[in-house]
């Protein structure tokens, strides 16, 4: 789901705003799109309200990480146990609330359970990272080695904002 439709609350906005400020820390040159899916029927069928979607745009193709845009894919989990575990604790059970969709309030226990990356040029998607498995790059090209390993520490970073046991996050 498009970024800017996740962010339904200021603790989750903020959560938003700090992954794009994570990748433009380590790559300064990008433009963020907070809304990288169109808005039509057939894309809304495909589109997880389970994720944030997150677009980044070089200002040309860049060769280092063969690509011209970055899809970013923060996929979520809610713990129904941890949003029961928080109302009781509050004291108010009549409010509980299991469904998967957040819950203004509620984001904290909204959890990033991994990351897909896919990098695109004008011949369609290039390569892909996924942290769900090995955090291995595949595809046609895969961008440089010192790149890749600037994209995991993007996607290290993403899940200790919002998997931290703080009250950060």
């Amino acid at each position: 789901m498009n970024a800017a439709e996740q962010a339904n609350s200021i603790e989750f906005a903020s959560k938003i705003a700090a992954v794009v400020g994570l990748f433009k820390a380590e790559l300064p040159d990008l433009r963020a799109d907070l809304k990288p899916w169109a808005n039509d029927p057939d894309t809304r069928d495909l589109v997880d309200p389970d994720s944030i979607d997150l677009g980044f745009h070089f200002p040309g193709v860049s060769r280092l990480f063969q690509c011209r845009s970055l899809l970013v894919q923060i996929r979520l989990y809610t713990d129904p146990e941890a949003v029961d575990s928080q109302t009781c604790q509050r004291g108010d059970p009549s409010q509980r609330d299991t469904r998967s969709e957040s819950v203004p309030g509620r984001s904290v226990n909204r959890r990033v359970i991994g990351l897909d990356l896919a990098g695109f040029d004008h011949r369609g998607k290039r390569w892909t990272l996924s942290t769900i498995d090995n955090w291995a790059f595949s595809g046609e090209v895969t961008p440089d080695p010192t790149c890749r390993e600037r994209l995991r520490r993007c996607c290290r970073q993403v899940f200790v904002l919002f998997n931290s046991p703080s009250g950060v996050g």
